[in-house]
């Protein structure tokens, strides 16, 4: 009777590297193949091997698909500097210890060249949020974080702030018509020249993904992301757009690269932790050199991850300014949970994580963002070093999302919206105003790194979360 056992050699002879990938596929035969055809079997692994990105989802060869995607020769064992680089910190005092121990861990990487840490900081994975890491030659996935190039923007209108209060409803029902958040998307998503990348073409983790992102593009995602009706005021009259000061009709949105940035982010660290392994504390620093080929397709799926994100933000202010029949009179945006090549204050090429940290070098602008009941700030960067180029990207939380829904009642946080004036539409206990640091406070931690050339106030909210208002394209 003739064998219809598969041998390494054969696999070898499919294109099969050497390595665990043949151990994997051999036990996913024998485990769910059993029974059937050498033929069968070798067609199978053929097929996967020829396009193992068709296969991340497999009941049965994702295994196998998952391995071949990510490679784990040239492993190696790295331990941690004993001592660690000094580095800046502002606004120590209103930092949790768990996130500047996270720091501390981060300054003693072999790779690690300078580092800072944001006003807003907290714990997170890796490297914490707010904090800000130059290597040398090396990208860190997890000190890009897990929502690649997430980011603020946004329009001021030649319209009176008087017409929110006088158009509450239509503005509130503009929000719902156009905007969709979490697992909702639209049923009839824009184009966008972002999606016709070659990198969809060349890079494995990427073909699989290409579906996801043109059906979620121009949506947002859940948690804190939003898009917000406000009032936008600007106080300096020496600002880029040449606007006098006075207030304006805005619109704020927070988000990030969706489904998209999230597989990106999860594949390479994974496959960083796996050739990278650092001691326990340090696992989820693993980074990928950029002269190696595993580098290089992150760095070019981080930065399509980024360009897809603002690609999402630019459609959600397209579709506003068209339904308000205005175009508006300026745009500022800003991202985050990035990475950059610049140049160190010797000239120096370092790559400079931003995780939950805006740019902020000499004349950069942006956005930070508070609360629900507290304004953001239009910024204007001062290029300071000890940052890093740095700012906050927001408030930064106080209070964990655990924490939020197990100690604030929403009648608590219904009144303390009310107070301030606010119409939310979606959004849930663990992100209440409450759960954020002052916003005042924080920006008054970072007066060397920024100055101010505006505000602004959140009026009309729109989060993730209410089903209690239908929605149609």
């Amino acid at each position: 009777m003739a064998t219809t056992k598969i041998s390494g050699k054969e696999l070898r002879q499919l294109g099969y590297p050497e390595g665990k990938v043949i151990g994997i596929a051999m036990k996913v035969l024998e485990d769910k193949y059993k029974g059937k055809s050498k033929k069968h079997k070798l067609e199978l692994l053929e097929r996967v091997i020829k396009s193992p990105e068709f296969y991340l989802k497999h009941d049965s060869l994702a295994p196998v698909a998952k391995s071949l995607i990510i490679k784990t020769e040239h492993n190696e064992n790295v331990e941690l500097n004993k001592n660690r680089l000094d580095y800046q910190i502002y606004g120590a005092e209103g930092i949790e210890p768990g996130a500047i121990n996270q720091m501390e861990i981060a300054m003693k990487l072999p790779v690690t060249k300078a580092g800072a840490l944001m006003p807003d900081a907290h714990q997170g994975y890796g490297l914490p949020i707010g904090g800000v890491l130059a290597t040398d030659n090396a990208v860190i996935p997890y000190a890009v974080g897990v929502d690649i190039g997430c980011r603020m923007c946004m329009t001021l209108y030649d319209i009176q702030p008087e017409f929110i209060e006088q158009n509450s409803l239509k503005l509130k029902k503009m929000l719902v018509d156009n905007t969709r958040f979490g697992n909702e998307v639209f049923k009839r998503p824009a184009d966008h020249e972002v999606l016709e990348r070659n990198d969809f073409n060349e890079i494995n983790i990427l073909k699989s993904l290409k579906d996801r992102a043109y059906s979620q593009i121009g949506s947002s995602g859940g948690g804190n992301h939003f898009v917000e009706f406000g009032i936008g005021e600007i106080t300096d009259m020496d600002n880029e757009w040449q606007l006098p000061p006075g207030k304006y009709l805005a619109v704020l949105s927070h988000s990030g690269s969706r489904g998209l940035g999230a597989n990106v982010a999860r594949h390479y660290t994974r496959l960083a932790m796996d050739k990278c392994r650092l001691p326990r504390e340090a696992q989820h620093l693993a980074w990928l050199g950029l002269d190696t080929e595993d580098g290089v397709e992150y760095w070019n799926a981080m930065n399509l991850a980024g360009d897809y994100a603002s690609a999402c933000h630019h459609q959600i202010h397209n579709r506003l300014s068209a339904k308000l029949g205005e175009k508006p009179l300026m745009m500022v945006e800003n991202h985050h949970n990035f990475a950059w090549k610049e140049l160190d204050s010797d000239g120096n090429e370092v790559i400079v994580h931003r995780k939950g940290a805006t740019p902020a070098g000499k004349g950069v602008l942006g956005i930070i963002p508070g609360s629900m009941t507290s304004p953001g700030f239009i910024v204007r960067g001062k290029g300071m070093e000890a940052s890093l180029n740095s700012a906050s990207h927001g408030a930064g939380r106080v209070m964990s999302r655990r924490k939020a829904k197990e100690t604030l009642s929403q009648k608590e946080v219904d009144n303390h919206l009310k107070k301030a004036g606010i119409e939310l539409i979606g959004s849930g206990l663990d992100e209440a105003p409450m759960v954020y640091k002052d916003i005042h406070q924080v920006m008054a931690y970072q007066t060397e790194l920024v100055d101010v050339l505006g505000t602004f106030t959140p009026r009309i909210v729109r989060m993730c979360g209410d089903k209690r208002f239908g929605e149609v394209d």
